[in-house]
């Protein structure tokens, strides 16, 4: 099982995580995405969701209002990637309950380390939520205790972020008055 690339595409074909496990110039991961993006998003839910784009088989499947992609080669398995695709959905789901859009674009990180944890050069790693999902308790125990030696426990970041985000809309919306 070789997977070639994985990324989010979201309805309005919107990329919102990109992980290639192959070498290619930005000129063609762009045209790949597009491409692929395209033919994905223009098809009838009732049809195959197996592709042969050039020298890949591409696999997906869509979650809500998000298409997730993989390219992986011509004579591997399409179920086994739909597999993988389904846990990737299934940690993303206990990680950050009921994941959607915006959970992966304002913790976009977390999205690809758990990618990370789970597949690495393009094959898969480690197939188990739970080994994952501890990886990532671990990993958010680290985390913590890192701010609290920073003294920044006591800070709420996802509130900052909060706040600067909507003092970027408020500034947005003085500009078009």
């Amino acid at each position: 099982m070789a997977i070639k690339y994985i990324f989010l595409v979201s309805r309005q074909a919107k990329l919102r995580l990109a992980k290639w496990y192959t070498t290619l110039t930005p000129k063609e991961k762009t045209k790949t995405i597009k491409e692929v993006s395209l033919v994905v998003l223009s098809r009838k839910p009732k049809q195959c969701n197996f592709i042969e784009h050039r020298d890949t088989k591409v696999v997906y499947r869509k979650y809500a209002s998000l298409y997730f992609i993989a390219g992986i080669d011509l004579d591997d398995n399409e179920l086994l990637t739909l597999e993988i695709i389904h846990r990737y959905v299934e940690v993303l789901d206990r990680s950050f309950g009921n994941v959607c859009e915006l959970d992966l674009i304002f913790n976009f990180q977390r999205a690809y380390f758990i990618l990370d944890e789970m597949i690495m050069a393009g094959e898969l790693q480690e197939s188990g939520k739970g080994t994952v999902l501890r990886v990532l308790a671990q990993m958010d125990e680290t985390e913590a205790a890192e701010n609290a030696e920073r003294g920044w426990a006591d800070i709420n970041l996802e509130g900052v972020a909060k706040t600067a985000m909507l003092t970027v809309q408020e500034f947005k919306q003085s500009f078009t008055r």
